[in-house]
């Protein structure tokens, strides 16, 4: 039995999510994949990093729990289960690899047990995974990993699924340097509460940008998605967000003729999004940027 979940890169709106207005979203085709067996004792192996441990939810390690949390979701099971995970995506880089973990391993064991294994569910029962590692996560992560394509969300109304009218060809770069999203998150918030106008003004300028950006996809319009990735990029600096190594990526992806170029996710470190004209744009985006040392890969998202 096995399962899947998909990484995924926020087009528009991160930060901005947190105060109610929505966020753009978009899954990437690679993730993690789940695969599961008849075990003595529930175990979760994940070869790339050496770790083979069992659900607790006292344990230190956040695995431990977050395995723990997930299984409990299932209530009483006739068997245990050895579930081994592949991950094929960079740790802490803000593309979703947490939350395709989760999904993955709920799409793999609701299989086994005959549940329900559609994106609503298996979203839910990976949250039990994420709220270990984040707390009180927003939910998007879950939501895009199980559902795929791409979507408009809320913390309120969830995540709402949009026509995608020309396939976005995506190029991800890793800036190489990482910071925590909750330090991200609580830095901004403690600039709002100094000057609450300025950053309002800035979060109701981004959730136009993620309406504008939004009606662009599903018209095919890329050179529209592009300006207000460009527009919501710099906004994000304003806020303090971005960093020279996620600035630099920017300007040598727009060099190269990009048609937008952001940072994606909570900023202070972790990856860009740079949208191309078509495969062979992206492919030539790419390699700019490959050729400057950092994790680089070329993603499609199709209607």
């Amino acid at each position: 039995m096995s399962g899947i979940g998909r990484g995924k890169t926020i087009l528009l709106g991160e930060h901005a999510v947190v105060y109610g207005h929505p966020a753009l979203a978009a899954s990437l085709s690679r993730g993690a994949r789940a695969f599961v067996e008849p075990a003595e004792i529930d175990t979760l192996e994940v070869n790339a990093w050496g770790l083979r441990i069992h659900p607790d939810a006292r344990a230190e390690h956040p695995l431990a729990r977050a395995f723990q949390a997930l299984v409990d979701t299932y209530g009483a099971r006739p068997e245990h289960y050895r579930v081994t995970l592949e991950i094929e995506l960079p740790a802490g880089a803000g593309l979703g690899g947490s939350a395709a973990c989760g999904v993955a391993i709920a799409d793999a064991l609701s299989e086994r047990l005959g549940e329900p294994r559609t994106p609503e569910e298996n979203a839910r029962r990976a949250m039990a995974w994420e709220r270990v590692f984040h707390g009180n996560p927003s939910g998007i992560d879950t939501a895009i990993s199980a559902a795929g394509g791409a979507g408009l969300f809320t913390k309120k109304q969830g995540l709402s699924p949009i026509a995608i009218g020309e396939t976005l060809h995506l190029v991800i770069a890793d800036s190489g340097s990482r910071a925590s999203t909750k330090t991200m998150v609580e830095g901004l918030a403690a600039r709002r509460e100094e000057d609450p106008a300025r950053i309002d003004a800035i979060f109701d300028r981004i959730a136009s940008l993620v309406h504008e950006a939004a009606r662009a996809i599903a018209e095919g319009d890329l050179e529209a998605l592009g300006r207000a990735m460009d527009e919501n990029h710099a906004h994000l600096a304003e806020l303090g967000l971005s960093t020279p190594a996620l600035d630099e990526i920017v300007r040598t992806a727009r060099a190269a003729g990009a048609l937008g170029a952001k940072l994606t996710g909570s900023g202070g470190g972790g990856c860009a999004v740079v949208l191309a004209r078509d495969a062979a744009h992206a492919e030539s985006i790419r390699a700019a940027l490959a050729a400057e040392g950092r994790f680089v890969e070329h993603f499609e998202v199709k209607g």
